[in-house]
């Protein structure tokens, strides 16, 4: 017993002196002291972006149907659509097929309208009601849904705004305090993608496709000096490739115009001067992107035929040098058609802006009423004071010659009339007769037509000046000298 009694007392004479005084700090830790709660970021679940600007058409729509299958395979906790839309470009039954894949989508979805000053107007905008959560940054405005998706299990309702959301747009204040959107959200909003993701961290789906689900977006740890601080898990965005973004910018109402509008006026341009060069190689290029736009557009074609149907106006014109009656009328038809272009489809407004119709009537009528003619005019003319010396020299035909053609003489290129309506063909050698303005009048090198005053003139000039019976001779001279003595 006494030797146990000393044990215990020695034991515990060991723990006073190891144990520190009460009210003592702690030693200093080595390392980031860690809670039983406290995560990692690299141990959450990515959350995917993707981009979603523009008018909805069948590329965006594939770029988030892949995305969302790819989620299902890569990981992803979450997928938030980033958008910025004033409507869609394809059909409500396309429309409601793509709130059918989100609907049933298994993995999470977020939509995000931002940033500051997006809208989300249109059908798009009913992919709110799709969607597991919802926010909206500071300037977004969102409305003008229209007349409800037909999707089953799914009710497009916005809370104490629906109805008014079907014609008219509110702000991000609105929106937060009516319910239409499904994230809870300070008066700040959600001013960028990451306050959405954070925004969405502990949020349990409860759409049956993902029903249960619980999202873990923030890992929070502890520093050394005892606070905590919140890390995000890893956000992946996701963009259009080179070529589908291509695709997608010439398929805005404006871009299309634009394009088809250049792409016209610089063939004409080609068509007026010499070989193939970079004008046409443009042009060709600016109409192919454009018919693109066009076709996937709602277009009007009486109006996209009045924009063509301009074009040769204003050419008929441009050959002449001078503007004229068809240049009126081709202003007029080019003025409609680029107005009423556009059909406004699915409560989207297509009609391009104030500034895309000033620059494209303003750019047309610069370059048919001003610039081409004065090119022509230049182009036709010849830096020589006085140009009588053409008059007889011999040139070919460039082109075809039938009344009006081009041709080329002392080794320059002219707008040529042949003259008396004689006809040439491409090749063949010609005569200058007359020159009225920068226009030659021209006639076939060999039998070329000949007016009464030609042929007058030839007879004149064969007839001599006396009879013969007037000419001197000896016998007349002694006939006279004789007559004279008498």
């Amino acid at each position: 017993m006494r030797r146990l009694a000393i044990i215990l007392l020695a034991a515990a004479a060991g723990l006073a002196l190891v144990a520190p005084p009460a009210g003592a700090a702690a030693p200093p830790s080595t390392g980031p002291a860690k809670s039983a709660s406290s995560t990692d970021a690299s141990d959450l679940a990515p959350v995917n972006v993707v981009q979603v600007s523009g008018l909805i058409d069948e590329i965006l729509i594939d770029k988030i149907t892949t995305t969302l299958k790819a989620a299902e395979t890569d990981g992803a906790q979450a997928v938030i659509l980033q958008m910025n839309s004033s409507g869609a470009v394809v059909s409500r039954g396309r429309m409601a097929d793509l709130a059918t894949v989100l609907h049933e989508s298994p993995v999470p979805i977020g939509i995000w309208v931002g940033p500051s000053g997006a809208n989300l107007t249109g059908l798009g905008g009913q992919l709110l009601a799709v969607a597991d959560a919802s926010g909206m940054a500071p300037g977004a405005h969102i409305g003008k849904f229209g007349t409800p998706l037909t999707v089953s299990g799914v009710t497009f309702e916005f809370g104490a705004v629906t109805d008014k959301l079907r014609e008219h747009t509110i702000g991000f204040q609105e929106a937060r305090t009516s319910g239409a959107l499904r994230l809870d959200t300070t008066d700040e909003g959600v001013p960028a993608v990451k306050n959405m993701v954070l925004g969405m961290d502990g949020l349990v789906v409860t759409r049956a496709a993902a029903q249960g689900k619980t999202l873990h977006t923030v890992a929070v740890s502890l520093n050394d000096n005892g606070s905590t601080q919140n890390n995000l898990t890893l956000v992946r965005f996701y963009k259009l490739g080179l070529l589908n973004q291509l695709l997608h910018t010439v398929s805005s109402p404006a871009v299309a115009y634009l394009l088809f509008v250049i792409g016209m006026a610089l063939l004409i341009f080609e068509f007026y001067t010499a070989g193939v060069g970079i004008a046409g190689v443009v042009g060709a290029a600016c109409i192919i992107l454009s018919c693109y736009g066009l076709a996937a557009l709602p277009t009007r074609g009486w109006a996209l035929a009045a924009l063509i149907l301009s074009m040769f106006a204003f050419a008929v014109d441009v050959q002449v040098g001078i503007p004229r009656l068809w240049t009126g009328i081709g202003v007029v038809l080019f003025v409609f058609g680029s107005w009423f272009l556009y059909r406004n489809v699915l409560g989207a407004d297509l009609r391009p802006s104030w500034i895309t119709l000033i620059a494209g009537i303003g750019g047309i009528l610069l370059t048919f009423v001003v610039g081409m003619p004065s090119m022509v005019r230049t182009r036709f003319a010849t830096p020589t004071v006085g140009r009588e010396w053409m008059i007889g020299e011999m040139g070919t035909a460039l082109a075809e010659i039938s009344p009006d053609g081009v041709a080329e003489v002392a080794g320059g290129r002219w707008r040529a009339r042949t003259n008396r309506a004689t006809p040439l063909k491409p090749g063949d050698r010609l005569r200058v007769v007359a020159i009225d303005g920068v226009t030659l009048e021209v006639e076939p090198e060999e039998g070329g037509a000949k007016d009464y005053r030609e042929m007058r003139t030839k007879r004149g000039a064969q007839t001599p000046e006396f009879e013969p019976s007037e000419v001197a001779s000896p016998a007349n001279e002694e006939s006279s000298a004789e007559s004279a003595k008498s």
